[in-house]
């Protein structure tokens, strides 16, 4: 249920459909009740992420078609509680209170670096043990993980913090590239919006798609991300903040200045004067990825960079991303965007129309301007595109996936149940081959 909600309906392929088992899931303890959901909140913490799940479930909405839920406010640890804002909040609730909800919300956390009060963990835990549903909405994640609930589970986080709760919690299946992750009794999402996305889709699970829908509407929000559909997922080039005190530092530095060329993971090792073994070590304790893989995903990142802001070709792409063949690309792109580069393209420019406005004109253009302008067109006026057309809205800040519909889930018609699913492909998809061939 906490970053970023698109009508319509996804089937799952054969392979998803395969790797989303139901995890078994505990029975619910008869003082426990499905409809109260518990909202943990701590000190510290951002008010929208809160505000979510007090959002979706707090407010009565029966005449909209909406089934109510009983919130329970708690706090998780001894008040008042503040916001990052300075708001000061009084929660009516403590721990005890998580003892009466099927539904266990931690919105968010205060500080990654800091370890949640004992007692809270505590609570946690003993709330799943009696059946209860968990979840984590962006850092709330880390407080799951510190209960250890996400051992050997899939889940997300904010994309900024996702390297820092692979490495801190190495058992957990972190995949930063997702929207939300349900994984049956355990949801994590991405930072901010998407926990909206998550919230919307528990109520799905509980109430059906018609549910979900009205209460979508309501929020004036889709009920499903549209990029789910068309594949326009996003990547992150981000480190964990601390390898920048590395000598490691200077290697990563350096391959990411030189992605255009075709090296591998035995030269980055050597650059480091460190054998392959003990590079992969030292490059997975800081990043939480193997270098492998995250070299794979930079170039993957930069073609995608290419394909929105170029006109070079598929294979003009690959070769300036270090592939070593257009097919090498094409796999992995696939593999960690879900589509063809050619139809992230499209799908690209018919989300912009307004990129090809934009674009500065050619010199020939230019040229032609200055000849028929009746005002001197000069470097002085900044680009033409500026001056004969208004400026297009900038394009926001997404980071979304695609989502399947998952059998016996979604529609009022499906019996709701708890099954696992991934919101899009996760790094379970089949990464690269051999250790020592170069990528592509």
């Amino acid at each position: 249920m906490s970053q970023e909600s698109g009508s319509g309906t996804a089937t799952e392929s054969p392979s998803q459909a395969a790797s989303a088992s139901p995890r078994a899931i505990r029975k619910l303890s008869a003082r426990r009740r499905p409809e109260v959901v518990a909202v943990l909140l701590f000190s510290g913490g951002p008010i929208f992420e809160s505000s979510i799940p007090l959002s979706v479930f707090g407010i009565d909405r029966q005449d909209a078609g909406v089934p109510r839920y009983r919130l329970l406010v708690c706090a998780g640890e001894d008040g008042p509680l503040r916001t990052t804002g300075g708001l000061e909040l009084t929660a009516p609730y403590g721990l005890e209170a998580l003892s009466r909800a099927g539904t266990v919300v931690v919105p968010t956390w205060r500080s990654i670096s800091q370890a949640p009060p004992p007692e809270a963990l505590e609570a946690i835990r003993r709330a799943h043990e009696e059946g209860a549903r968990i979840i984590g909405l962006c850092t709330g994640a880390f407080v799951l993980a510190a209960a250890g609930l996400l051992d050997g589970r899939p889940a997300t986080t904010h994309w900024m913090y996702a390297p820092t709760l692979a490495k801190r919690y190495p058992s957990v299946h972190v995949d930063p590239r997702e929207l939300f992750v349900d994984d049956g009794d355990v949801l994590t999402s991405a930072g901010t919006a998407a926990g909206i996305d998550l919230c919307l889709h528990v109520v799905r699970t509980d109430h059906g798609g018609e549910a979900a829908a009205a209460l979508a509407r309501r929020l004036v929000v889709p009920p499903r991300r549209a990029d789910w559909q068309t594949g326009q997922r996003h990547l992150d080039r981000s480190l964990p903040e601390e390898i920048g005190a590395d000598p490691l530092a200077e290697v990563v530095a350096w391959a990411l200045e030189h992605l255009h060329e075709q090296f591998d993971v035995e030269a980055l090792a050597a650059r480091a004067y460190m054998s392959r073994r003990t590079f992969d070590r030292r490059f997975r304790s800081l990043t939480g990825s193997a270098p492998l893989q995250w070299l794979i995903t930079q170039r993957v990142l930069q073609a995608q960079r290419l394909l929105e802001t170029s006109d070079y070709s598929v294979d003009e792409v690959a070769g300036r991303c270090g592939f070593r063949s257009p097919v090498a690309l094409r796999g992995h792109f696939r593999r960690q965007l879900g589509s063809s580069p050619a139809s992230y393209r499209a799908a690209y420019r018919a989300r912009r129309p307004q990129d090809d406005q934009e674009r500065p004109p050619a010199p020939a253009d230019l040229a032609a301007l200055r000849r028929s302008a009746s005002v001197p067109v000069t470097a002085a006026h900044g680009p033409v595109s500026q001056i004969l057309t208004a400026p297009g809205k900038p394009e926001g800040d997404t980071f979304a996936s695609r989502v399947p519909e998952q059998p016996g889930r979604g529609d009022a018609a499906d019996a709701p149940g708890r099954g696992r699913l991934r919101a899009g492909r996760g790094l379970g998809a089949a990464l690269p081959g051999p250790r020592d061939r170069p990528v592509g």
